[in-house]
């Protein structure tokens, strides 16, 4: 049996390895090809942008809803407020639930409560109460996908080339908030029939749910382990497969890629390692008990609780400058609801750019730190990060993204406080939306990376805590613009969440390693029975 050399620096004298680490080393994390990964990221992307591309199409219809529904825009906003905390909810219940019973369940229930909720929405435009309760069951289906699909990359990625997917996933994240500000402006602008957006809205779902139902594989590893163990219910198997079919050739090649025979690996009779077929049994019995909001014990995880603050505060500034945005814009600019629309593309736009490049630097960082420790990557069968510092590695040069972020935040609330050129704040949109994704998306990756046994579950943490953030600047912005100006109200923001960023990362990058292998530990001596 073949083993892969070792990950010591050359020379050192280490002890023959074990059989049973023979064993394990001899078994590939993944049997998911390139070529499936690059399609998996396609189909990924597409599910993200349903969150961003709901929240945002909204911004532009709160004037017309106020009018249509005859009431305040205080009311109208708590239909936001609702959407918040429903999006922090979905992914504790249902990313949580992915790790146990699978991806592709879950995805084809939170798209169907997504299509239902718009359809009710379209349909019922005279009702207050319907507006509320059915916003809410729209957050429910549409906030799920991205912690699911980072779910999904831990599924098929091993450490180091994780960033090959994340970089391209927040690109289509973020592509929705592009899209919907233009989309609901357009409405608002055009059309005293708010419907047209819902309609929109039902249309995208229905085509996003037949397209996860019959391509998505199912990747979850308590399920089909690797990859090599067939998906055997009608619900884990893409539905399309079947309709195969040698006249149809375009068709055959592009479903061949889930067929693909696995590459060859050393594997058990059963298709999957020992470990992961324990990870399973324990799955199966947390599944009788599950807590939907287990998650919430990350919170108080001392390697977890600097990252999940890191991540919360990129996105609280992300969502406090969108929601000033109409009102600056409108009374500042005097831009009509389609102007104000099309004024969130320069920050949608660095987003998208910000997303792709961090993905590329993140596997760069990696490699240039396992180089700096005279590490060897595993690329069949993926590291054990126990030994690799995984927080150095996500966190280099992170300093100088929230250094930047924080500058341009200061220096966008003087742009408007002292009425500058409306270039000049949206070219610092442009740069709050590169930095800003960055710090969003190393963030995340390394929630996943040191939590990859529930890695949807720990995304739900994350969710929960840029919610609860997003929630606070949304119900401040205006209150406290009111009262200190829009230069003094950006300046304490960018401030406030800067230097808090820079003592996480100092946290992380000095302490994190440390408290993540005791934790290790702890969990490992737990599990053993009698301990």
């Amino acid at each position: 049996m073949s083993t892969l050399p070792s990950t010591r620096e050359p020379g050192g004298a280490s002890p023959e390895p074990s059989p049973e680490v023979e064993a394990r080393q001899a078994i590939a994390y993944t049997t998911f090809n390139v070529r499936q990964r690059r399609l998996l990221t396609f189909l990924l992307g597409l599910t993200t942008t349903l969150s961003p591309l709901t929240a945002t199409i909204y911004f532009p219809l709160l004037p017309l809803l106020a009018h249509r529904l005859n009431t305040t825009a205080q009311a109208i906003n708590l239909s936001i407020t609702i959407y918040i905390i429903f999006q922090a909810l979905s992914p504790a219940i249902f990313a949580t639930l992915s790790d146990s019973l699978g991806r592709r369940i879950i995805y084809l229930v939170t798209l169907t409560l997504y299509v239902s909720s718009n359809f009710g929405l379209a349909l019922t435009q005279n009702s207050y109460v319907a507006l509320l309760v059915l916003r809410a069951v729209q957050s429910l289906g549409a906030s799920a996908a991205s912690a699911i699909s980072y779910g999904v990359v831990a599924d098929v990625c091993i450490p180091a080339e994780r960033g090959a997917m994340v970089g391209p996933i927040s690109m289509a994240l973020n592509l929705g908030t592009c899209i919907g500000p233009i989309v609901g402006g357009l409405v608002a602008y055009k059309s005293v029939n708010y419907g047209w957006v819902f309609w929109f809205l039902v249309f995208f779902g229905v085509v996003l749910l037949a397209v996860v139902a019959g391509f998505l594989p199912e990747t979850a590893r308590n399920v089909v382990g690797n990859g090599s163990r067939e998906a055997r219910r009608w619900w884990e198997r893409p539905w399309m497969t079947p309709l195969r079919s040698g006249t149809f050739t375009l068709w055959h090649d592009f479903m061949n890629i889930w067929t693909t025979k696995p590459r060859s690996s050393h594997l058990t009779e059963k298709g999957i390692d020992s470990k992961t077929d324990k990870k399973t049994a324990v799955a199966k019995k947390r599944l009788k008990i599950l807590n939907p909001l287990q998650c919430l014990r990350i919170l108080l995880l001392k390697d977890a609780a600097p990252i999940l603050l890191v991540h919360g505060f990129s996105y609280m500034i992300d969502f406090s400058i969108q929601t000033s945005i109409p009102v600056a814009f409108t009374d500042l600019y005097h831009l009509n609801e389609l102007e104000v629309g099309l004024s969130y593309l320069p920050r949608g736009t660095g987003i998208i750019l910000g997303g792709y490049a961090t993905g590329i630097l993140m596997d760069r960082n990696y490699k240039i730190t396992a180089k700096q420790i005279g590490h060897r990557i595993n690329r069949e069968q993926g590291d054990d990060i126990n030994d690799f510092p995984i927080e150095r590695a996500r966190t280099r040069g992170s300093l100088y993204l929230v250094s930047i972020l924080t500058c341009s935040v200061v220096g966008y609330g003087w742009a408007l406080d002292q009425h500058r050129h409306i270039a000049i704040a949206l070219i610092l949109q442009f740069i709050q939306g590169v930095f800003q994704s960055s710090i969003y998306i190393f963030s995340n990756t390394l929630l996943i990376d040191i939590l990859s046994d529930t890695p949807s579950t720990a995304a739900a943490t994350a969710s929960i805590t840029r919610c609860a953030l997003a929630a606070l600047g949304t119900a401040t912005v205006h209150p406290l613009i009111g009262v200190l100006g829009r230069g003094w109200y950006f300046t304490l923001l960018g401030l406030f969440t800067g230097l808090s960023s820079v003592i996480a990362i100092w946290t992380i990058r000095t302490w994190g390693m440390v408290w993540r292998n005791k934790r290790v530990a702890g969990t490992a001596r737990s599990d053993v029975p009698g301990g």
